[in-house]
């Protein structure tokens, strides 16, 4: 049974049994509560309670496993799983109250129900964070408290830990009190080896102004629970704010491995589905912005391909308002890389109520290789199309933390910028593209990004065709990271793209000493680059000035 099974390194909680094979599926069961694949730690918590009805603990298991967490708060339950869950849970804990449990396993009990409150649920998740931290505190020898305590203390403002403008705590945040924890355990070598410590850490860091500090946590988890996906994906997280993006793609390729032996054993049609696209989607993102024409398109059709009608069609939890933004990536590649014939003779999905931000992404992205081939009637008719599938989108639809529409508005700025530059209104462009970076960045944290382009790679290539050099230096410093002018999720250190232009830039401006070091990184991230890099953005046309 154990060979058959997924390898999950040699994390291991004792628990009081008299069943080996309680034990072992009670610590399948938590490493996967702390990979985020909730789904199978219920199966295996109730494989533990098959071996030994009387384990306390593993209900525990299923009442935490079917609760809110990192990525899937109380308010994006749809009501039938709002439902089943709080009875599912609140059941669990009844029944754990009356079996064997060490006071430990009290006390994790104790605290899971302030969870799951009769009234306000955002209550209860402030409560649970109390409760979680106050045991901490009686246990802190106990890695898996300290973990479970971080847990609760980030879920308390899921996503928000840090206003990522001035680098300090979010409104309401209680990430202190989580990092504070996570360095504790940290420091300790059971904290080093333990995959939720680690997993934990990551998330606390990646929206700080130091995301960086994160990545020996980041390598200890590379490769600690080989099978599951969304660890070995982890990582990544930090990678891509550092600019190492050959290692994103490297650890996401690692995770894609992972998950399809779980799709193998456990089918496709699960909630884990969205963390199979979410490892696609950051390969196809990381490989941008490296330059890899052909891993990003790769990955993108892989993950099209995943996501079935049948898949999309499921209603509880409404998988096409999680998964079905993830279709539409092909022609943000296209765009990217200038496949402008690729992009105009795109089909629209056959179902558009289904592909709805497919459908409104299409016709963005024919609009834009429309004007780039100076077809710009077509091109217009495209932006009238876009209008209209663009408002038929539901609300609900979103991509993680970005609604659908939100994004696309983004996409809106960029397709009137990209027209009026082609009808020569250079003034009335620019400021659509300064319209788009303001929304770009302005957009919901979120790795990967929400829009998948940089708005700044396009700028900054149109203002050098038009000569305004000082102007895009200064666009491409920014998005390189090189000044404070922006928060650090909206830069993207080390890109081949922001490397080009402002190489060219420096060059231009006889700044050769600054052109020289720039020139150094360029030329190591073009090695890796599938496609000649001619400009940041293929929307610009003349390359005539670019300095090699």
């Amino acid at each position: 049974m154990t060979a058959e099974y997924f390898d999950l390194g040699s994390y291991h909680r004792p628990i009081e049994t008299s069943s080996a094979e309680a034990q072992l599926w009670f610590d399948r069961g938590l490493i996967w509560a702390y990979a985020f694949n909730h789904e199978e730690a219920v199966r295996c918590f109730e494989r533990a309670l098959a071996l030994d009805p009387e384990l306390a603990i593993a209900r525990w298991g299923i009442a935490y496993a079917v609760g809110p967490n990192y990525n899937k708060a109380w308010d994006a339950f749809d009501p039938v799983d709002l439902s089943g869950s709080l009875a599912r849970a609140r059941a669990e804990l009844q029944l754990a109250e009356r079996g064997r449990a060490t006071p430990v396993e009290q006390g994790l009990i104790a605290a899971l129900w302030t969870r799951f409150p009769v009234g306000d649920l955002h209550a209860g998740v402030i409560a649970y964070a109390d409760a979680m931290t106050s045991l901490a505190a009686d246990y802190p020898d106990d890695v898996d408290v300290q973990a479970l305590a971080a847990d609760a203390l980030v879920n308390v403002t899921a996503w928000a830990l840090w206003d990522t403008a001035t680098g300090e705590p979010a409104a309401g945040s209680r990430v202190v009190e989580a990092k504070r924890i996570l360095d504790a355990a940290l420091a300790t070598p059971a904290g080093r080896e333990h995959p939720g410590i680690l997993h934990l850490y990551l998330h606390t860091m990646e929206m700080s102004a130091t995301p960086e500090d994160a990545l020996p946590a980041a390598d200890l988890l590379r490769g600690l629970v080989p099978d599951a996906g969304h660890l070995q994906h982890m990582p990544s997280h930090i990678d891509v704010l550092c600019g190492d993006y050959r290692s994103s793609v490297t650890a996401n390729l690692a995770a894609v491995q992972a998950d399809r032996r779980f799709v193998s054993r456990e089918g496709p049609l699960n909630f884990y589905s969205l963390y199979r696209a979410h490892d696609l989607h950051f390969i196809v993102y990381s490989a941008m912005l490296e330059g890899r024409l052909q891993m990003a398109l790769q990955a993108a059709d892989e993950l099209a391909g995943q996501l079935t009608a049948e898949l999309l069609l499921i209603e509880s939890p409404p998988m096409a308002d999680w998964l079905e933004a993830f279709v539409a990536l092909r022609t943000h590649v296209l765009v990217r890389f200038g496949r402008w014939d690729e992009l105009i003779a795109q089909p629209l999905p056959d179902n558009q109520d289904l592909y709805c931000t497919t459908t409104a992404t299409i016709h963005y992205g024919r609009g834009v290789a429309l004007a780039a081939t100076g077809q710009l009637a077509q091109a217009a008719a495209e932006r009238g199309a876009f209008t209209k599938a663009h408002a038929r989108i539901p609300c609900s639809r979103c991509l993680f933390n970005n609604t659908s529409r939100d994004i696309l508005a983004v996409a809106a700025a960029m397709l009137d910028g990209e027209i009026a530059y082609r009808e020569e209104r250079f003034d009335e462009a620019f400021g659509h593209l300064r319209r788009a970076v303001e929304l770009d960045d302005t957009l919901p944290y979120d790795e990967p990004w929400g829009w998948m382009q940089p708005t700044r790679h396009a700028y900054g290539a149109l203002l050098l065709e038009q000569g305004h050099v000082e102007e895009a230096a200064a666009v491409y410093a920014a998005d390189l990271g090189l000044d404070p002018t922006l928060a650090r999720p909206c830069q993207h250190p080390g890109n081949v793209w922001s490397l080009h232009g402002y190489h060219e830039c420096l060059q231009r401006l006889g700044r050769t000493a600054e052109a020289a070091l720039i020139g150094q990184q360029l030329r190591l991230a073009v090695a890796r680059a599938d496609v000649p890099i001619r400009a940041s953005c293929a929307c610009r046309l003349d390359v005539s000035s670019c300095c090699d």
